[in-house]
């Protein structure tokens, strides 16, 4: 009789979702413009399932020039109204012009803090913290550190960055790993080592 594989509760069936619960949820990210990507996806899930984005996803990368911050800087009124007119991402005119402004306050992050990422990590102090949640209902929506950065993005002029969105975020690129205890992804996300 074949093993019943435990994921975390809040993966649906969708095969999307068991996807990205198996290989990339809690996963650390280092990379800047990995970072910048889900940063943004975060910002425009917001009142919305994750499932909803994550369907979304690649007509997210096409739309926003694959999340180069460099391009998506650049973008003015007639990128604007294209993406207003995509319906394959969530045409919501506040979160398109949060994505260009954070595009914005990301290369002046660069300039100055010389890495995006380095930034983004030392809210938990360049290492993941590694909770052992028994189940969803003691997973937090936020946290001090999520509540800080969110403060330090907001003050370098960034967009859709709340605490509960920064938190999500901090989950999704394994600055947290948020696995419960019995997921088959708990211990393979603890045992991950930094490479970067």
């Amino acid at each position: 009789m074949p093993k019943t594989i435990v994921r975390c509760d809040w993966v649906s069936a969708d095969p999307i979702y068991e996807r990205y619960h198996d290989d990339e949820w809690g996963v650390p990210v280092y990379d800047d413009r990995e970072l910048f990507e889900h940063l943004v996806l975060d910002g425009a899930q917001a009142g919305l399932s994750w499932l909803t984005i994550l369907k979304k996803r690649e007509n997210y990368r096409r739309a926003f020039a694959r999340f180069d911050p460099r391009r998506m800087a650049k973008f003015g009124d007639a990128d604007v109204a294209r993406l207003l007119a995509d319906p394959g991402i969530v045409r919501n005119r506040l979160k398109v012009t949060a994505a260009i402004d954070n595009a914005r306050a990301y290369l002046e992050v660069q300039r100055t803090e010389g890495s995006f990422g380095r930034f983004l990590w030392s809210f938990t102090g360049g290492e993941t913290v590694q909770n052992r949640w028994r189940s969803l209902r003691e997973v937090p929506a936020k946290t001090a550190a999520a509540e800080a950065m969110s403060t330090a993005l907001k003050a370098r002029g960034f967009r859709f960055v709340g605490p509960t969105i920064c938190y999500a975020f901090m989950q999704a690129v394994g600055m947290v790993n948020d696995h419960v205890v019995d997921c088959f992804r708990y211990k393979e996300v603890q045992a991950i080592q930094r490479k970067g």
